[in-house]
């Protein structure tokens, strides 16, 4: 297999092979897929979990299980994203 690198991309793999943490360039190549691999089923994960939660939501609108959203709800829904963003940011940090 023949792959055509940017010289940006073959100077960040001869760095990587340089700092000692890789034996060659395919070992930097090889990493980089099994990356990018773990990320895509991470997204996967995330996306089915996100789907189960929209269905979870359909079912209760379908049996009535629903509130209106009115300003108190953007707003609780709101504070509740912030908490979290800071939160993840906080872990970030440490």
């Amino acid at each position: 297999m023949n792959v055509s690198l940017t010289p940006e991309l073959e100077e960040f793999i001869a760095h990587k092979v340089a700092s000692g943490l890789y034996g060659s360039s395919s070992e930097v190549v090889r990493d980089a897929l099994r990356l990018m691999d773990e990320r895509d089923r991470l997204l996967d994960a995330r996306l089915e979990d996100l789907r189960g939660e929209v269905q979870k939501g359909l079912t209760q609108l379908k049996t009535g299980r629903s509130s209106p959203l009115d300003r108190g709800a953007v707003d609780r829904i709101r504070s509740t994203g912030k908490r979290r963003l800071a939160s993840r940011r906080r872990k970030k940090r440490a």
